[in-house]
């Protein structure tokens, strides 16, 4: 009797090609498999060689490292500013999940405090991060689906510590986010000297976030609209200044001790 339409394996087996069929289908899985390798090998490695040698490192030393050659960097990320993005797309997965980790913790102060010292270590020990926002303000258009997730969570935060009533009424997004920015220079300066100094910063300034310590506030904070242009020229003002990379600020040690 002759397969019917209704079983598409046994027709394929009736023709005699499901054997060229399995094997076609096999062969591209495994395609995808290696793509999918090379892909993650040329983050690693673009991580790996822009925490060394800056953003604007060589990509024929990335793919070097990743054990491919130039042209499958390219099949991948057509430009630098494409490699550039897929890693700090990693990184803000990355805020998103201490955020959500942090918001497990019923006490709202703790998960607060929890979520900004990770978030602080994790912009500490990443060069690579703090260049990345640099080149990349989250404030730009592209990545308005990563900002609103990072808000809704840093909202959530916020709220749970406030209703608990530890945290000062008066902290805003607005304020989040120049706390964050405070920390980098900070933490830029003193990376070579005192790695772990930003933690006793950190201390002090939550010291003053606890509802008990506010006093009246004259000036309002920032509006979204506001903080959105104070982002974009704190980025402006940061894009002319070249870079610290290690070899610079070796030579700014030496500069030190003479």
């Amino acid at each position: 009797m002759r397969p019917t339409l209704a079983e598409p394996e046994a027709r394929l087996r009736f023709l005699g090609i499901l054997p060229l069929v399995s094997g076609i289908v096999g062969e591209q899985r495994g395609q995808r498999r290696h793509a999918r390798r090379n892909h993650e090998l040329l983050v690693a490695s673009a991580r790996e060689v822009f925490a060394e040698q800056g953003v604007e490192a060589p990509l024929e030393e990335i793919a070097r490292r990743a054990g491919v050659g130039i042209g499958t960097l390219y099949r991948h990320f057509t430009t630098r500013e494409a490699l550039v993005e897929a890693i700090l797309e990693e990184r803000i997965g990355e805020l998103l999940a201490l955020a959500d980790a942090a918001a497990a913790d019923p006490d709202g102060w703790n998960a607060l405090v929890g979520f900004l010292n990770n978030a602080l270590e994790l912009q500490a020990r990443d060069r690579v991060l703090r260049a990345l926002l640099l080149r990349h303000p989250l404030g730009e258009a592209r990545f308005a689906s990563a900002r609103e997730d990072l808000r809704r969570r840093f909202e959530r935060l916020l709220e749970a510590a406030r209703k608990q009533g530890a945290l000062r009424a008066d902290f805003t997004l607005s304020d989040l986010a120049l706390l964050f920015w405070s920390f980098t220079p900070l933490i830029d300066a003193t990376a070579e000297i005192a790695p772990t100094n930003w933690r006793r910063h950190l201390r002090i300034v939550l010291d003053g976030l606890r509802a008990e310590a506010a006093t009246a506030q004259a000036e309002p904070a920032l509006t979204e609209a506001q903080l959105r242009r104070a982002t974009q020229a704190l980025h402006a003002q940061r894009l002319h200044r070249p870079p610290s990379t290690p070899s610079r600020l070796k030579t700014r040690r030496r500069d030190a001790r003479t």
